[in-house]
């Protein structure tokens, strides 16, 4: 195998490791690293990272753990592994900010507890610097992450990772939850907490070139980009802050905001105006992505002429918020007009037992220590719940 990628990516560590491992463990596997940003001439048509290539071909791009290269390649963890596992009176499913919070209170109160996730951390792994988390003045995603699984490390949780569900249902004897391999998992309440992922543009010509050009991830993709065009689409502090960073990379960077205003903080947005290599349009609609086989450029509408314009460039980085990761509940809870999980001031859902905390709910600011207040109130409620029923 040939790994390709940067030492700023932060998903890149989990997919070094898992080839490690592998290789460590079967005679029969071994895998070369290539910083693609050193090597530009093993990474030239690379604009994604990490990227995998098995026997010359693309394996998988993207943070993989040793069950996503597993399951790629076929295999799937075990149903009987979780079958005969005993009902848990509190089953959380996500692997967040709010689902350790949830899973460190509930095992303090001396409840049997389960976590199914695919990752401990979720996107917060994601996440290059952190500087609004109270008392800790800095860190980064994969810290804050490790951090979060040594504290729920300290606690008898279940912690089942690599694993996602697929279905809940609540029974004359609880709640049924059903995982990804088709085994079943049964507790007394259930705290959903799958939180978000990036939201596309959904624009002519995106999807088609997802890792040719348009990207998700600045700290991870940006140097691939180094001394070309590119254009962050979107104002809040994701994109300002994307901006900010592939400005000391690249060659220009042209940042749209389809508003009259920039969201972000106003200390990013005085960064970011004092760069003399980034350029901001406001009012500026994102219409098609164009390029064929890479990005070669976008179109966007004035909205304020009602003109298209467009922009020669080579990299699109994708910064305009998130989708709630719902689709798996198939309406099974009562959802918003933007598919979150409906809550009340207990974070319970539509569904007695069934409780909700973090970016997947309606809670309208999505943070990380918002999300982990979230997450002790929902465990709290739920034991509230167990003792009244």
């Amino acid at each position: 195998m040939k790994l390709i990628l940067v030492l700023t990516c932060q998903k890149c560590p989990d997919v070094v490791q898992a080839l490690n491992l592998m290789s460590l463990l079967n005679p029969n596997i071994s895998h070369t690293m290539i910083d693609g940003a050193i090597f530009r001439e093993e990474s030239e048509n690379i604009m994604a990272v990490p990227a995998i290539f098995l026997d010359g071909e693309e394996f998988g791009n993207g943070r993989m753990t040793i069950q996503d290269i597993l399951s790629s390649l076929g295999s799937k963890a075990d149903p009987a592994e979780f079958n005969d596992k005993d009902p848990y009176d509190v089953l959380i499913i996500g692997g967040g900010p709010a689902s350790g919070s949830a899973a460190i209170y509930t095992a303090r109160k001396g409840l049997r507890t389960g976590i199914v996730a695919d990752r401990i951390g979720g996107q917060v792994n994601d996440t290059a610097a952190i500087e609004n988390f109270i008392t800790v003045k800095e860190t980064d995603g994969p810290k804050f992450s490790s951090a979060l699984q040594d504290h729920i490390n300290q606690y008898n949780v279940d912690v089942m990772t690599g694993i996602r569900a697929s279905a809940i249902e609540k029974t004359d004897h609880g709640i049924d939850v059903t995982l990804d391999n088709g085994a079943q998992l049964q507790s007394k309440t259930v705290i959903i907490s799958t939180g978000a992922r990036w939201r596309k543009l959904e624009v002519p010509g995106e999807e088609a070139l997802i890792n040719k050009g348009v990207a998700f991830c600045p700290h991870c993709d940006g140097p691939l980009f180094e001394d070309k065009d590119v254009a962050v689409v979107g104002g809040g502090n994701s994109g300002v802050e994307a901006a900010i960073d592939l400005a000391g990379i690249v060659k220009h960077v042209t940042l749209l905001e389809r508003n009259a205003n920039l969201k972000a903080d106003k200390v990013l947005q005085e960064r970011l105006t004092s760069l003399p290599n980034v350029t901001v349009i406001k009012n500026a609609q994102t219409t098609e992505v164009l390029g064929d086989g890479a990005v070669t450029g976008l179109k966007y509408q004035d909205k304020n002429s009602g003109e298209e314009q467009t922009l020669e460039l080579e990299g699109i980085f994708v910064q305009i918020g998130l989708l709630p990761n719902t689709e798996w509940l198939d309406n099974y809870v009562e959802l918003n007009q933007a598919n979150e999980i409906m809550i009340d001031r207990k974070n319970a859902t539509s569904i007695p037992g069934i409780f909700a905390a973090g970016d997947v709910t309606d809670d309208r600011n999505k943070q990380i220590i918002i999300s982990m207040g979230a997450g002790a109130n929902a465990a709290l409620n739920a034991f509230d719940y167990i003792i009244r029923h």
